[in-house]
């Protein structure tokens, strides 16, 4: 049982006067208040609900969630709801307190709570200690009947509900989860909420999170014509409709000129691989619940290609290699495929198929921490460039309690890869910090997080040094000295997967692409069928200039096609009249202003020709 009538002796445990005990992970106080908000909603959803069955509540960034089985689908009517009787339990004061049980004590009290079971299951294969916390009313413990909430907890509360700003928490959103994230498990209804220290910051984070709607990649995307998905096709398969394509492919550009200028080598790879490979590069088996069932072709297993890094090593090992070719940086855009739960699945964030920047990098030991530097220093630049003023570094790590489970290599591999990660991290000047569990299974690695003008955070590229594949795949160069040395690897996408990044320039410019990539970049707009030829003339020479420019329509009045220029976010909108016609210049319009600024033709192609030879912002 989740609720408790203090008479109702064979719910809890004899001598069970809760005591308030020490939470496992120190929290901060915002962090106990999402905690015990989230117990508050559990407890809102059982009254209104008394046959729910209980998930997990977790604290997140900026809140908190639970998760339910309920005997319907919630409404926003029901937030509402129990939204009110959170804050009357708030101004109730209502005590939080808990208490060490044994696994007989746990199973009794959620003996009708399945996914509790589940959970006890787990804590006691895992040899964890079982805590529980009451929510109750305050200063009446020993009136009969009473009723608390109980939940199977770790801890990290507020003493009592009279901690929590009322005003300063909002439940947002109604989502789908199954249960631990398993497609074969029951489907259940998670409450999102959120909770700051005052009603200023739950406003201001509301606003801006308003903002990030409008700013949704996903209906940005189809308002724009860039991508869709095709349920034929199959989820998490994104379609490049043709100015989506453009999009890309001036982001593709732009790395090839960068890259090549920088010492990179492009190679392309198949899509498809014999599981021998897998099998070399220790994928399989740790990371076959990522990859596409396997094909049978003439009695062989071959998987669609998860990542491009095993194709690149047997093009380093192709033949010998000398130290002088070091460092030997091979890039690709490949396009590669992983198998995401479909609950996982968002936009073009999270899919199935996608294309990636990616570079494997063979470097001598003694070489790798300023390699390392120099790919962050390109990082740096790319983000600068898109004006992204912030990024860092998530430097996933072993886990000190799944070694054996997760892991190829031994200590001192690790010790040593994770000792040049944080060696070059320093000599590049990037914040970073550790995420314990994080690591690849073959090394430690650093998933770059960038943040959009809005201050949302994404995990957009990745940077690796791996010593695991090198010997792996029996790597080797001729050192100064003659002898055989193994190289150390270097694996880097600053620019992450055109689905990612696309995904996130669409919500950072909120469609607003600077001018370079833009899919149409100029939009001629006749005042009256009397200048149209004229309109027709400037279309021939702005794409002779090669200039993505097209011609609005010939039979809308001139207010609507400017409307559907600023609709569809066109940078430039040149309006050409009868006068325009006389003087042989143009009137532009830039995009969202509501003045037209007088150029020549001349004047114009300079402008606009040097504003995306610079990729200007």
């Amino acid at each position: 049982m989740l609720t408790y009538e203090r008479k109702s002796v064979n719910t809890l445990p004899k001598k069970s006067n809760f005591s308030i005990i020490i939470s496992i992970v120190p929290k901060s106080n915002l962090e106990n208040i999402r905690h015990s908000l989230a117990h508050l909603l559990a407890a809102a959803v059982l009254k209104k609900f008394p046959d729910a069955k209980l998930g997990i509540g977790p604290t997140i960034e900026n809140g908190f969630y639970y998760d339910f089985l309920l005997p319907r689908s919630l409404s926003p009517e029901d937030l509402k709801e129990f939204e009110k009787t959170m804050r009357q339990t708030i101004k109730e004061r209502w005590v939080f307190s808990g208490k060490k049980v044994t696994a007989d004590e746990a199973k009794n009290l959620f003996q009708n709570q399945p996914f509790k079971l589940d959970l006890i299951k787990e804590f006691i294969e895992e040899k964890k200690q079982l805590t529980v916390y009451s929510t109750c009313p305050p200063k009446t413990y020993n009136l009969k009947p009473i009723t608390c909430f109980i939940d199977l907890c770790r801890g990290g509360h507020v003493k009592n509900t009279g901690e929590i700003n009322s005003d300063a928490f909002k439940l947002t959103e109604i989502a789908a989860a199954y249960w631990h994230g398993d497609e074969n498990k029951p489907q259940l209804q998670r409450i999102y909420g959120v909770a700051f220290k005052n009603k200023k910051e739950l406003e201001a984070y509301l606003e801006m999170e308003e903002e990030a709607k409008k700013r949704d990649h996903r209906k940005l995307g189809q308002d724009l014509e860039l991508f869709t998905f095709a349920e034929e096709v199959g989820p998490g398969l994104p379609l490049w409709l043709p100015k989506g394509t453009i999009v890309r492919d001036e982001l593709e550009a732009w790395a090839k000129e960068v890259e090549t200028a920088a010492g990179y080598q492009r190679v392309v790879t198949p899509h498809i691989t014999k599981e021998d490979l897998y099998k070399i590069s220790g994928h399989i088996p740790y990371y076959t619940d990522d990859m596409y069932s396997p094909m049978n072709i003439e009695n062989e297993k071959y998987y669609l290609k998860p990542m491009n890094c095993p194709h690149h090593h047997m093009i380093y090992k192709s033949r010998t290699r000398s130290y002088r070719e070091l460092p030997l940086r091979l890039t690709e855009y490949g396009q590669l495929y992983r198998y995401e739960r479909s609950g996982t699945l968002h936009g073009l964030f999270r899919v199935r198929g996608f294309c990636q920047n990616d570079a494997h990098i063979y470097v001598a030991e003694k070489d790798v921490v300023d390699e390392f530097a120099r790919v962050m220093d390109m990082h740096r630049y790319y983000y600068k460039k898109l004006g992204i003023k912030n990024f860092k570094v998530k430097l996933g790590i072993r886990d000190p309690k799944n070694l054996r489970k997760k892991y190829h290599g031994d200590d001192k591999m690790w010790a040593k890869a994770e000792k040049l990660t944080r060696a070059g991290l320093k000599k590049a000047r990037v914040k970073y910090s550790e995420d314990v569990g994080g690591a690849a299974h073959y090394g430690p690695k650093g998933d770059v997080i960038i943040e959009s003008v809005i201050g949302k955070e994404y995990a957009i590229g990745t940077i690796q040094i791996d010593l695991f594949m090198p010997t792996r795949f029996n790597l080797s160069f001729i050192n100064e000295r003659g002898e055989k040395e193994r190289p150390v690897i270097i694996h880097r996408a600053p620019l992450g997967s055109h689905e990612r990044m696309v995904g996130f320039l669409l919500e950072h410019f909120a469609g607003d692409f600077p001018t370079w990539l833009s899919p149409v970049q100029v939009r001629i707009a006749p005042v009256s069928v009397k200048s149209a030829a004229y309109a027709r003339k400037l279309l021939e020479l702005f794409k002779e200039k090669g200039l993505r420019a097209d011609l609005a329509s010939e039979s809308e009045t001139l207010g609507k096609n400017i409307r559907q220029a600023e609709m569809e976010k066109i940078p430039y909108v040149v309006v050409v009249g009868e006068k325009e016609m006389q003087d042989k210049n143009l009137s532009v319009r830039l995009r969202h202003k509501k003045e037209n600024v007088k150029m020549t033709i001349e004047d114009f192609l300079k402008k606009i020709t040097e504003e995306i030879k610079e990729r200007r912002m």
